[in-house]
């Protein structure tokens, strides 16, 4: 350890000996454009903005190779915020021999009159400057890992069955807003929503011509919007199992959906989500990573929001942990026993006790991955 320490403080001495020798580029990445900020060393930066497309990047990596050949080779540092816009800025950027960096958007510190200000130029070159400030001074860069494109295209079956169920219950709840907007109530006998009896009185509801003609139009198309999505969600049932039971991911997923509460959904869901298990070292950072520690801000120019969770995790995962939690409040006496002691601690925050029971069944089903991941590892 001590000569990894050594080593790294070596490198950080020759890098400040040779500012010169690097070219930092931020960039503020967007649908339509880069909008890049480039610096040689210490040296003030200039704007460079290109299209967001292949052949758009390879113009930027093209001009950042010049730059490179004219100061003796000097390392291109490239660096920009994870977005919707997905990895393939880095792939190219990694493919073209740069070092590329995506940074977590969250963690990226700054101030009220920062965020007010906001503008494509002022981020580039807020994060040019976390990029020399790592280079040259050794501070911490807060990079997301980046999941390799096998792990990429499983998230997206696992990812569009959850959109699927999200868009279902949309529906419903029109379909419930509906009826509440005309004061139609179900009849006695008629069973709660999900029953055979409940869909059949819809069904009948959509062509009642006591009905106006407004409502049986809107019911009739709501209806048929549910059948829709919940044939497609069958389908994708049948993906997600598919998925679960490929060689790569059978033996985690496996495992995780011995536990109470977690299906096969939320157990794919979740291990494609971590996808390598050992890139966390204990608990907590698996609870920091879905967004379940609380945050503290005391800087005096915003609001403390001490004892709220962060929330900067995948807000699908904790939907699943907060289903599976609630299930297993319900059915485990272990787990209601712990939930029940949190709440009497909090009477009238029970979501603290949610929240805690969520963190601690996300810590556990890093542990029973983590060991099942490793185990197959060694059976290679």
């Amino acid at each position: 350890m001590g000569v990894g320490c050594d080593s790294n403080n070596q490198t950080l001495k020759g890098d400040q000996h040779n500012m010169t020798n690097f070219i930092f580029a931020g960039c503020d990445l967007h649908e339509e454009t880069l909008v890049n900020r480039i610096a040689i060393g210490q040296q003030p930066s200039e704007r460079k903005t290109v299209g967001n497309s292949r052949a758009g990047r390879e113009k930027l990596i093209a001009g950042l190779k010049r730059e490179s050949g004219k100061h003796g080779g000097a390392r291109i540092i490239f660096g920009y915020e994870a977005s919707g816009e997905g990895f393939g800025l880095h792939d190219q950027m990694v493919e073209a021999g740069i070092e590329c960096y995506v940074l977590a958007p969250t963690k990226m510190e700054s101030s009220v009159k920062q965020k007010r200000n906001k503008n494509d130029d002022r981020d580039a070159e807020r994060i040019l400057k976390r990029l020399r400030a790592h280079k040259l001074a050794g501070e911490e860069l807060p990079s997301v890992w980046v999941p390799d494109l096998q792990t990429r295209d499983d998230r997206e079956t696992v990812r569009a069955r959850q959109d699927l169920g999200d868009k279902l219950s949309s529906v419903k709840v029109q379909v419930r807003s509906l009826l509440q907007r005309h004061g139609i109530e179900k009849p006695t006998g008629v069973g709660k929503p999900r029953t055979k009896s409940h869909q059949q009185w819809l069904e009948q509801l959509s062509c009642d011509s006591q009905q106006g003609i407004g409502v049986r139009t809107a019911l009739g198309s709501l209806l048929r919007q549910v059948r829709h999505l919940e044939q497609e969600i069958q389908q994708l049932d049948e993906a997600v199992d598919q998925l679960s039971r490929k060689p790569h991911r059978q033996a985690v997923v496996d495992a995780l959906d011995q536990e109470t509460g977690i299906g096969r959904l939320t157990a794919t869901a979740y291990a494609v989500e971590v996808a390598d298990f050992t890139r966390f070292r204990r608990g907590r950072q698996i609870g920091a990573y879905w967004g379940m520690t609380p945050s503290s801000d005391e800087s005096g120019e915003v609001n403390d929001r001490k004892g709220h969770i962060t929330r900067q995790g995948s807000p699908r995962i904790r939907k699943l942990l907060c289903q599976a939690t609630w299930y297993r409040v319900q059915k485990d006496p272990q787990v209601r026993a712990i939930y029940q002691r949190l709440v009497i601690r909090n009477p009238k925050k029970k979501k603290i006790a949610v929240v805690a029971c969520m963190r601690r069944l996300a810590v556990r089903l890093w542990h029973i991955g983590r060991q099942a991941q490793l185990a197959m590892k060694e059976a290679k």
